[in-house]
Formats: structure tokens, sequence, C-alpha cells
């Protein structure tokens, strides 16, 4: 049996608690489909960056769209115009009434503050399942 390799999240967001919160919400496994996950934990834009810099692999950014000063919406529209073959990105928004921006950032999903557990984890999902069925 071959081994399955690990999927890698990228999680920004300046504020512990919302970093936290995703990561409980998400556990090690999204869905019995889908290979384990580890998500790598970012509070600042330029950390993110310097990851993605050192050609490290990514399967799927989740950023907080509120996040200070760089807001997760301006990293996701700089990544899918930067990064060639960018993963999917969800983005996090503090209101229903800022999905127009998620879609101004080119995020291929949204969820909203504050985070529901079960929400988050089958939009993951089917974003993880999407980009591994394309990536074949």
């Amino acid at each position: 049996m071959a081994l399955e390799k690990n999927l890698v999240i990228a999680l920004y967001s300046d504020d512990s608690s919302v970093r936290s919160s995703v990561i409980t919400a998400l556990g090690r496994r999204v869905s019995a489909e889908i290979s384990e996950h580890k998500i790598i934990e970012f509070a600042t834009g330029p950390a993110l960056r310097l990851y993605l810099d050192s050609k490290n692999p990514v399967d799927l950014f989740i950023l907080d769209g509120e996040a200070v000063p760089e807001g997760g919406m301006g990293v996701a529209r700089q990544l899918k115009d930067e990064v060639f073959n960018c993963p999917p990105v969800l983005v996090i928004t503090g209101r229903i009434q800022d999905n127009w921006l998620a879609s101004w950032s080119k995020a291929d999903d949204v969820v909203i503050h504050p985070i529901d557990p079960f929400t988050l984890a089958s939009k993951v999902a089917a974003l993880l399942q999407k980009n591994t069925v394309v990536n074949r």
C-alpha cells in the first residue's frame, strides 16, 4: 500500500484565536476520502511569502480577511495574481456583506466569522478534493 502524502494547509491570521479555531475545526483530516493534513500557521504576510519563496508546498490557503495590517483578501488577490497554478484559497470574512470583497480577491470560497466548524470542514474538504483531482 502506497503511503499517502500529507496535505499542507497554510493558515494566515494575525489573531491566534482565529488560527486556533480553524485548527480545532479541521482536526487532522476533514474527510475519509482525503489524506491527513498538516496546518502551517502564519501571523504575518511576510512570513507567508517567505515560506512560498522557499518553494515549500501548499495545497490550500486559508486567509483571515480581518487580519491587520495586511488583510487576507489582499493576500489572496496577490497569491492568485502571482503564484503559477495557485492552490485554492479560502477567505474568512467578518460579515456576509464582505463576500463581494472575497470575490474581488479571487478567493475560491468564503466562510464567515464566527467560524462554524462543520461549514469550514466541508468547504476545505471540497477544495482539497477538487485540487487533488485536478493535480493528478
